[in-house]
């Protein structure tokens, strides 16, 4: 997530100094790649604990649906 706010800071002063169109999109496109990123090893993380917890209490349909939920918004 601090990669992606150091990418995100450094678009902004790009902006804010005029900086070649071109050159800034390269930057935001860093910076959606690092919040990418930081999205994936969050969901693996909650698969691995607490969607794993949620599975061994019998709550595998709600977990699943929470977990679909946030997919669908995604695509």
């Amino acid at each position: 997530m601090k990669i992606a706010q150091g990418h995100l800071k450094k678009v902004v002063a790009m902006e804010e100094g005029g900086e070649y169109c071109i050159d800034v999109m390269l930057q935001l496109q860093a910076v959606d790649s690092a919040l990418k990123k930081a999205g994936g090893l969050i969901l693996e993380n909650h698969l691995q604990t607490c969607v794993a917890n949620s599975i061994k209490k019998g709550e595998d349909k709600k977990v699943i649906a929470e977990v679909m939920k946030v997919w669908t918004k995604s695509s």
